[in-house]
């Protein structure tokens, strides 16, 4: 088999694992609304170059289809895909 030349090597592994909660920049439903917002899911499946990512809700694709498996998959190095950001915690009142 010839050898196929590259400037860098293909870096097997990824950020993600399948279990892993992450965040995803998509178009989704909240209280009733359709909006387009960050929203939690769970890695399904990764390969070398994407990242399947699976929701508790409905999701739809950017042309307006929901997507009736709600899974959505993003290359792995996509800016719409995060692990979760860690949330402001709320001041805690002293214990008297």
């Amino acid at each position: 088999m010839a050898s196929v030349p590259f400037m860098k090597a293909p870096d097997p592994e990824s950020a993600y694992q399948v279990g892993d909660v992450v965040e995803v920049f998509c178009d989704h439903d909240r209280d009733g609304q359709r909006i387009r917002s960050w929203v939690s899911g769970i890695v399904v499946q990764v390969d070398s170059k994407m990242v399947a990512v699976q929701f508790q809700m409905d999701v739809y694709l950017t042309d307006g289809w929901m997507v009736p498996d709600h899974i959505l998959w993003y290359p792995s190095n996509s800016i719409h895909i995060r692990m979760p950001q860690e949330k402001t915690s709320k001041p805690r009142l002293p214990d008297f």
